[in-house]
């Protein structure tokens, strides 16, 4: 009995991370400002336990900050610190392709090469609405997370996880914002191009080259970032581009 009661309450946390984390992204709940947790239950009919044990889960994440006056309010990101964030999770994932090189076996490649060469057929086809780069955002988390499969390191996937918990340092952060900026195309290029490469790397056995590509990949996003900054219609479309604190 209390096996089902204590599932039941770590279903309620998940459904009230789920909202809170979803009412940041969307700007409904605002940086720098205190977070109600009475106006979060009323938003989201949660009850408050379930949503005070959300908000600490959300605090490790990064996402919202305690404040001296007792409370949770969400943070805001400097531009730095987004791109330390891309950095940090771009370090781990090298790491991942490397162990993904030197632990992993050619019959293990499969779905990764099938990975790849569905991406190709998506660049090579141009991705220009809305729904062309939706697909490409699911096939890009994929073919990031079947490295870190490979790298057979649970320890290694849960650091991941955490890197790529604030919603702009994840694989795919900035992808929807190349949707409305003319060089789309061209960074695309060159992040497929990335991948063919790590993936080749992988393959070869080449643990200290797929490292090395795959670090230069995630640095892509920071190019992005630097593109989205120019291009407001950009950088509101990015998941928690209203965090970002951008100088005028």
């Amino acid at each position: 009995m209390a096996d089902v009661e204590g599932d039941g309450n770590q279903s309620r946390t998940l459904k009230a991370l789920l909202s809170i984390r979803e009412l940041i992204l969307e700007g409904v709940l605002a940086p720098g400002k205190r977070i109600s947790e009475l106006s979060v239950v009323e938003r989201t009919g949660i009850s408050r336990t379930p949503i005070r044990a959300a908000l600490q889960r959300l605090e490790e994440e990064g996402l919202v900050e305690t404040i001296p006056s007792g409370g949770f309010a969400v943070k805001s990101f400097s531009q730095q610190e987004v791109f330390d964030a891309i950095e940090i999770r771009g370090t781990l994932e090298g790491l991942a392709a490397r162990f993904a090189a030197e632990r992993g076996s050619s019959a293990r490649l499969g779905p990764l090469h099938a990975c790849l060469e569905e991406l190709d057929e998506m660049v090579e086809t141009a991705i220009r609405s809305e729904e062309d780069f939706s697909g490409y955002v699911r096939a890009n988390a994929r073919f990031h997370a079947l490295i870190v499969d490979l790298a057979e390191s649970p320890t290694l996937k849960r650091q991941i996880e955490r890197a790529a918990a604030l919603p702009f340092a994840s694989p795919s952060g900035f992808v929807m914002a190349q949707a409305s900026m003319p060089e789309s195309h061209r960074i695309l290029l060159v992040a497929q191009d990335q991948h063919r490469c790590v993936v080749e790397a992988i393959a070869n056995g080449e643990g200290a080259r797929a490292q090395a590509v795959m670090q230069e990949h995630a640095r892509v996003a920071g190019r992005n970032l630097r593109l989205a900054l120019r291009h407001e219609k950009a950088l509101a479309r990015v998941p928690g581009g209203t965090l970002i604190r951008t100088v005028k």
